[in-house]
């Protein structure tokens, strides 16, 4: 006798087994996810395979575990040929099993931490506690010294007093070279840190800090790279905004050239976030600074347009969201930079990066050409330091040769 399940999908007979009276919601849940329905019916009835399976087993719904998933895929696959996302389709079913409270959370043995492990996990623990640093800056820095105390200490126990200026300058020359320049720097500066932070414990008696080398760089080495405002619009003019995804990529990019946001701040963007009525975007920066920036008409447009004809049903309250299912905001910056580089080459544009940052520099370099001081672009590009906005202090070349002295001795 045929069974209809979430209205969708239908099969030859009823489920049965340990799993089968959750199927239903099962299937509601992807739906709700925006899963198509092709994908929905595959995981409906690799679902009553399995709950068949289990029920055959004797296996009881609170006892599901992984391992049952991988046992009965291994069986299956000697019958018919497995799917890409049969694997992961299992797991997403576990995972709601557990969260819906019927079947046990899996016990996870947490691997032992060796020393330097720990020493490093202590040092990230007082970067966010003490320090109320960013995670990015945390999530940076930790690695940096995880390796290099398994460096100098191996998986024997961490004697930090024991430490001296040449493990450190060793260690900097080995692993410098090896990293790109602004890596490098920051290997530097996060040793600087967990030497400061060891001195303070007392572990470390001497400055140690002072004797990690400073990595050869010149001051503003080059000038920001900036996307040009012809090649702004040319992007712009290629999205094709008839499409959902279209409507999205079009107003992330308009929002990244218009006001200059991070990549990050445009992915975390949240529908509280935008107050209509004073035409504002609230934008939350680094460490948590919130500020409210004015929100250009063209932007608003763009972004109600996207949320009006474009955003998929979420009850995810992030302003962008991923189009491929599961449907829920991106899971960092990387999302909105992966946005900018498939726009880019779409266009067939050659721009000086791939990157999302590229708009921001291009904004500053507007601003600068247009009459703005470097205060007023510190300012607009939410800035912490005045030494970061002096970066485009030398973009206006030709303004700068007006100020240069004739040559002695030159032609009169």
């Amino acid at each position: 006798m045929k069974c209809v399940i979430n209205n969708e999908v239908v099969l030859s007979r009823g489920p049965d087994g340990p799993v089968a009276a959750h199927i239903g919601a099962f299937a509601r849940l992807q739906s709700t996810q925006g899963y198509s329905r092709f994908t929905i019916h595959r995981q409906v009835l690799l679902a009553a395979g399995f709950s068949h399976w289990l029920k055959q087993r004797g296996v009881t719904l609170l006892h599901v575990n992984c391992d049952h998933t991988l046992r009965y895929l291994r069986d299956r696959a000697r019958r018919v040929r497995l799917s890409q996302g049969d694997a992961a389709a299992l797991r997403h079913l576990v995972d709601f099993l557990r969260r819906e409270g019927v079947t046990a959370a899996e016990k996870v043995t947490p691997r032992r931490m060796t020393p330097a492990e720990r020493c490093a996990h202590e040092y990230g623990q007082h970067l966010r506690d003490a320090c109320a640093l960013a995670r990015a800056t945390i999530i940076n820095y930790v690695p940096f010294i995880r390796g290099f105390l398994m460096d100098r200490f191996g998986d024997g126990p961490v004697r930090l007093a024991c430490l001296n200026a040449g493990d450190v300058v060793r260690f900097v020359q080995r692993r410098a070279p090896q990293l790109h320049l602004k890596r490098a720097k920051l290997l530097t500066t996060a040793l600087r840190s967990f030497l400061r932070y060891a001195r303070y414990r007392g572990a470390v008696v001497r400055d140690l800090a002072a004797a990690v080398p400073i990595v050869a760089n010149w001051s503003m080495p080059s000038i920001p790279r900036a996307i040009g405002a012809e090649q702004v619009r040319r992007l712009l003019a290629s999205i094709d905004r008839h499409t959902a995804i279209g409507r999205r990529d079009y107003a992330i990019v308009l929002l990244l050239a218009r006001l200059g946001l991070r990549s990050g701040e445009v992915a975390f963007l949240e529908l509280e976030d935008i107050n209509w009525d004073a035409g504002q975007v609230s934008v939350r920066g680094k460490r948590g600074h919130r500020t409210a920036l004015p929100l250009p008409a063209d932007v608003g447009a763009a972004i109600a347009a996207y949320l009006r004809h474009g955003r998929p049903r979420s009850s995810s309250r992030r302003v962008f969201l991923r189009s491929k299912a599961p449907i829920h905001g991106f899971l960092g910056q990387c999302g909105v930079g992966s946005i900018v580089r498939h726009a880019l080459q779409r266009a067939g544009i050659q721009a000086p990066t791939k990157g999302a940052h590229q708009f921001r520099h291009a904004l500053a370099t507007q601003m600068l050409r247009h009459g703005a001081s470097l205060t007023e672009i510190g300012d607009a590009l939410r800035h912490r330091s005045p030494q970061t906005t002096t970066i485009y202090a030398k973009v206006d070349l030709k303004a700068l040769r007006t100020l240069a002295l004739p040559w002695p001795g030159g032609a009169r």
